[in-house]
């Protein structure tokens, strides 16, 4: 037994010092992403690759501490877990509980990742979806405080990402916010889907969520709890994944019901784009395609065409554009709008690849469309990525019509490979993609308008000298990290002064 606690006070003691010795230039500000995922540890969306490549991107500017701390889910990899350093543990009240967190850490690309172990709640299969999400993600948040003092870390900013990490930026302004540590931490909520808000019956605010009476109002919201909301009060600032977002959530149509909260506090909110992982998504290293280009010599590109169509089993038609879409099949991806022309689509000299699962119905839709048209229409329903890198490598047209869209990382993933997108302006998508700059778009929420846009985007494409104009406009398009880390880096010291 002592031979244990020894053990962990030397642990503790190293973990501190090594800590503090990163962070003894004042001019450097320490940054705290605070998330339920992240690249490459573990991902099931947009969300993990935000995550990882913009730590590495503020990192990379030498003028960040940056650390980042989310839950050691079991779906981590093995790979990386037999690398986690042991930092040492600690118990965490969250009401009447008591619960054992364990802080493990690991190093990578000059960025910190601590991870929370309680098998109780992590050791489960994938990350969410489980009755008990809010106590699990109110421990979480919990132990990101509690950690603090253990690392000997007190970040200027703490960084939090969605109604997962909501209650963290809440409870350092409650629980927290009399301990002279806490005081100076400033906080930052940033919305990558106002959709999911970690909506909860107030009966369960003390017994779960740690919240007591004097703090009600923060997060209460039309009979309800709700952790966004109470985010967005309790934040100094906080923001969307793209500026056209941060004006859409202003109104009912795209806030899902939190538009009066967005309108109060706009005076804190910015809208900053996402990037993409460029190094990442490199047509010329690319190790996924069937053969490499470059946006000054797409002559390759013909080979992963042809390929594509081969492994896919259409017709091997050089002349004949490919239309692809690699998505989530739900209505608010636009489905409704492509199922309703798509027929009408096929009835040109057209091919098209479609990759993604999603609602019974439109999988089975496109399952049967497949059937219908087997020298036109290719249904994948799977989750590939090494397919879907080679349907973006392969095709010419890629199709995103969103009804709503908060940024979008498909079609500029798109680009960097060459394929013009054809985008619904909205969210990100406005932002990202320009009229005859880097691809096409189309204003209402309109299957014929969609269907013009195509027609147009067909009829352009066998004017081959202008497409690749325009090809190598979108390949050339800069959707890196590094300014969207400028504009972060704008925001922080804007929240430090």
């Amino acid at each position: 037994m002592a031979t244990a606690k020894s053990t962990k006070t030397t642990t503790k003691t190293t973990a501190k010092t090594t800590k503090k010795s990163q962070t003894t230039n004042k001019n450097i500000k320490k940054i705290l992403f605070v998330a339920s995922e992240s690249t490459p540890f573990i991902a099931t969306g947009g969300l993990a690759e935000v995550i990882g490549s913009l730590s590495k991107a503020l990192s990379d500017t030498k003028k960040f501490d940056v650390s980042v701390v989310i839950p050691l889910f079991s779906d981590i990899k093995r790979e990386y877990r037999d690398k986690f350093t042991y930092l040492g543990n600690i118990y965490v009240h969250l009401a009447w509980r008591n619960q054992y967190c364990g802080i493990f850490s690991y190093i990578k690309d000059g960025v910190t990742f601590y991870f929370i172990d309680n098998e109780y709640y992590f050791k489960r299969p994938g990350c969410y979806g489980y009755f008990d999400d809010g106590e699990r993600f109110a421990f979480f948040s919990k132990c990101v405080l509690e950690i603090m003092p253990f690392l000997n870390f007190y970040p200027d900013v703490m960084h939090c990402h969605d109604w997962q990490a909501a209650l963290a930026a809440i409870y350092l302004k409650t629980n927290y916010c009399f301990r002279e540590e806490y005081q100076f931490i400033r906080a930052l909520f940033t919305i990558h889907n106002i959709e999911y808000q970690g909506q909860y019956s107030l009966d369960l605010l003390c017994d779960l969520f740690d919240i007591f009476g004097e703090y009600r109002y923060l997060v209460e919201y039309k009979d309800s709890i709700n952790l966004m909301k109470g985010a967005i009060e309790c934040s100094e600032r906080f923001s969307t994944v793209s500026p056209r977002y941060a004006q859409e959530i202003k109104e009912a149509y795209f806030a899902h019901g939190l538009e009066d909260i967005v309108r109060r506090n706009e005076f804190k909110l910015k809208g900053i784009l996402n990037g993409i992982d460029d190094v990442g998504y490199n047509c010329a290293t690319d190790s996924h395609l069937f053969a490499n280009f470059t946006p000054d010599d797409f002559s390759n590109k013909a080979v992963c065409k042809k390929e594509l169509q081969k492994m896919l089993s259409l017709p091997q038609n050089p002349d004949t554009p490919i239309i692809s879409m690699v998505s989530r099949l739900v209505s608010h991806k636009g489905l409704d709008l492509v199922t309703a022309v798509i027929e009408e689509v096929l009835q040109d000299d057209v091919q098209v690849v479609i990759l993604g699962t999603g609602d019974a119905h439109f999988e089975g839709y496109f399952r049967d469309l497949a059937r219908r048209y087997p020298n036109k229409l290719s249904a994948n329903i799977v989750f590939n990525g090494d397919l879907s890198r080679k349907i973006y490598s392969g095709s010419d047209i890629f199709l995103m019509p969103s009804k709503s869209e908060p940024c979008g990382l498909s079609q500029m993933i798109a680009c960097r490979y060459g394929t013009v997108p054809i985008v619904r302006e909205t969210g990100g998508l406005y932002d990202s993609i320009k009229p005859l700059e880097n691809g096409y778009t189309f204003t209402n929420y309109n299957a014929h308008d969609m269907l013009y846009v195509i027609r147009q985007a067909i009829s352009d494409y066998k004017n081959k000298q202008e497409w690749a104009k325009l090809m190598h406009r979108a390949a050339t398009t800069d959707f890196s990290w590094g300014h969207s880390a400028k504009d972060y880096e704008a925001l922080y010291y804007d929240m430090l002064k």
